[in-house]
């Protein structure tokens, strides 16, 4: 019997704390709060590729911290720096809000400036501090932005 009454515990708790979980995926749509940008289907895939590029980016600086292999640190920050920002076509960057762009210019300034002090002072926890400073601009744009492709994808 000892056995038996916290099997029969779990299975009357279950059916109820899948009902909460269900429950709060069931309203997430409407929980939306991000902002849209839409765009382009092109346009939406190059924000995406600079996003994957900054994700690759990063998990070099990580692993070069790891290692402290200030080298690689200051070549994967380097290549994620403002001269990367200069490949956004015109005609998106005039589509984008002013905030949107103000992120996009301090992450890839912080980029530069973690190149320059990684290769300066070669010091990984500071680089890791820097790189958790231009994460907080990663995630302020992905809480306060989603991007959606314009209907017919031009």
């Amino acid at each position: 019997m000892k056995r038996l009454l916290p099997l029969l515990l779990l299975l009357a708790v279950a059916p109820l704390n899948a009902a909460d979980h269900s429950h709060e995926h069931a309203d997430a749509p409407a929980m939306e709060h991000r902002k849209p940008i839409t765009l382009s289907a092109e346009e939406k895939a190059h924000i995406h590729l600079e996003m994957r590029l900054f994700l690759a980016g990063t998990q070099k600086i990580v692993t070069g911290i790891a290692a402290n292999d200030m080298k690689l640190v200051t070549a994967a920050a380097s290549s994620l720096g403002m001269a990367a920002a200069h490949e956004v076509p015109a005609g998106l960057r005039a589509r984008l809000p002013l905030e949107f762009k103000k992120l996009g210019q301090a992450t890839h300034q912080g980029f530069d400036d973690l190149a320059r002090d990684a290769d300066s002072l070669a010091d990984a926890n500071h680089a890791l501090r820097q790189l958790g400073q231009v994460m907080s601009n990663c995630v302020s744009c992905h809480a306060m932005y989603r991007l959606e492709a314009r209907a017919g994808g031009k």
